[in-house]
Parts: structure tokens; sequence; C-alpha cells
């Protein structure tokens, strides 16, 4: 892979989440009623940040959890032979609730499939809203952020990456290609 361009710096990822946060709170006119979920492993890192601004700004704890969905892939079997699975946490019941659903990216929708299954066999929430840090479109199924960092398109032969620091040791957004 080759960095095509920098997209957004920790500066700009921060502004995003923030932004995030204030669109979410005004969408569901508070916190109250809300919780955060973040898909594993870039997503619950987002997710945790979003939760810690949502509750600062509504002075209301908002429930976190994180959401492992390698089981509900529908390409397991094609790509992992022995899948590597990681730890769902959502330690309060989520029905009647409204879900944040967060990732870093949102691509062809397949992952957030996944994701929706997964919160259903775990509670039936009142809504399920996904934010996500970078929409960068070819969508194959019918799915569709409610609130997004930053849209980005792309060329097939591109691919965004979202680094965080809990992971990554640095805060950034890159549109990388493939090298031929």
């Amino acid at each position: 892979m080759k960095v095509k361009s920098k997209i957004a710096d920790q500066q700009q990822m921060s502004r995003s989440l923030v932004r995030l946060s204030h669109e979410i709170i005004e969408h569901n006119k508070g916190a109250k009623n809300l919780c955060v979920i973040g898909i594993k492993t870039r997503g619950d890192f987002l997710a945790k940040r979003i939760a810690e601004k949502v509750s600062e700004i509504e002075n209301f704890k908002v429930p976190l959890g994180t959401l492992d969905i390698t089981l509900y892939r529908d390409d397991v079997r094609q790509k992992l032979k022995l899948p590597e699975l990681k730890r769902t946490e959502v330690p309060f019941d989520i029905t009647d609730l409204n879900v944040v659903l967060v990732d870093d990216v949102l691509f062809t929708g397949r992952t957030i499939r996944s994701a929706l299954d997964a919160l259903i066999d775990i509670g039936r929430p009142n809504t399920i809203q996904l934010a996500v840090m970078v929409d960068r479109g070819h969508r194959e199924l019918p799915i569709s952020a409610d609130y997004v960092g930053k849209n980005q398109p792309t060329a097939v032969n591109e691919s965004i990456i979202v680094h965080v620091a809990e992971v990554d040791g640095v805060d950034e957004i890159l549109l990388v290609t493939e090298e031929a």
C-alpha cells in the first residue's frame, strides 16, 4: 500500500468527533435514552471518545459498549480459516434504547449489516443509528450513516485507513492505493 494523501490529522479528527457528538445529542434531544456501541477494533475507540464527549456535554453518563462482529460476517469462511474472536462487551440492556453504532469507515455496508445482526441478538433497541468517521462510498447494501465525520469518495483501487492513537500511536486518516 502506498499513501496517496493524508485526509485528516489529529486536530481534524478531534473536531469531527466533537461535531458528531453534538449532532447525536441534537438528533436524540439529549442523551437520556442513548447508548454508544463501537465495532471492534477502531470503532470501539471512536465510540469511547464520542460517549465521553456526549456525557461531558450533557452531564449524563452515556452507556458504552463494544461489539465483535467476526462470527456475523458473511465472508468469515472465505477470508479466515480460524477467525480471531474479540470480545463483545455490552454490560447493559439495549432494549428500548437509542443505540449509536460507531465504526471507522463505511464502505460496502457489509460490516454494518453484520453489526445489526449482532445487536438484534443482544436486544431490541428503540432505534439503531450509525456514526462513522469516514464514508467512502461503493455501497453493496442499502445502508447509510446518520452521522459522518468526513465524506471521502474513493476509487475502487483506493482504501481509507483510520489510525487511532490507542492502537496505532497516532490519530490520522489516510487515503492509500494498491501498489502495482
